[in-house]
């Protein structure tokens, strides 16, 4: 009775579901795997050489970083349209700490938006990519999920925390190389850091453009000097 129970209570369109899980999969075109987020450095300094010190790393960010600023930025552009949504768009633009997060987040929200328009074509996404490119203003991975996510009609809140799960994903499969680690512990820090997770978007759906900051320094020194190393295997 209970599984039954349990069963119907699922509302979720499976469609949406499956497309969601299509478009934040570490398999979805945007080269995702070829960017660290200064995790390259971070290993090579010492500062990240386990799985303990690897979670300790992503939860500061997820908590108090970039990782925040992606979940406010997505919520906010979930919740926008027209003037209201490039203004959001903007700023997260302009809001890298490094040369090469920008590059990351900017170089992957392009990809995202035009695999998804061939893939999933939609009037209403064709309009809203061509506001953004009328506004000279190019979508990071948050801005150009949130365009494709409120468009097609997926749940918001399906769509902040499965972003938040693939964001912090792929830098988990990027340590799992670096460090190295095991796949096995690939998916232990992953199980760990689902109450940063949830925090971090429960924090970002009350949150505003003013509530945008970082306190994740050394994630963003690490990015800095990620620009420098004389050996990388990712481009940032």
């Amino acid at each position: 009775m209970t599984k039954t129970i349990a069963a119907t209570a699922m509302t979720t369109d499976p469609t949406n579901l499956l497309r969601l899980q299509s478009w934040l999969s570490p398999a979805f075109p945007i080269g995702a795997f070829s960017y660290s987020h200064g995790l390259e450095y971070a290993v090579e300094a010492g500062l990240v050489h386990d799985r303990d010190s690897l979670i300790d790393w992503l939860d500061g960010d997820l908590r108090f970083g970039s990782g925040r600023n992606e979940a406010i930025f997505l919520v906010l552009a979930l919740k926008s349209e027209g003037e209201a949504f490039l203004e959001i768009a903007e700023l997260a633009e302009a809001s890298a700490a490094s040369k090469e997060l920008a590059l990351e987040g900017l170089s992957q929200g392009q990809a995202f938006l035009l695999t998804i328009q061939r893939a999933w074509p939609n009037e209403a996404l064709t309009a809203g990519a061509d506001l953004l490119n009328k506004s000279g203003i190019t979508p990071t991975q948050a801005i150009a999920t949130a365009l494709v996510c409120r468009v097609h009609g997926i749940d918001p809140t399906d769509t902040l925390h499965l972003y938040l799960q693939a964001w912090s994903a792929n830098l988990i499969n990027a340590a799992v190389r670096l460090v190295p680690l095991g796949q096995t512990d690939g998916q232990l820090a992953q199980a760990a850091l689902e109450a940063a997770i949830i925090a971090t978007a429960s924090a970002a759906n009350d949150a505003t453009l003013d509530d945008i900051g970082s306190a994740a320094l050394m994630v963003d020194w690490a990015s800095m000097q990620h620009e420098n190393q004389y050996t990388r295997l990712f481009r940032s």
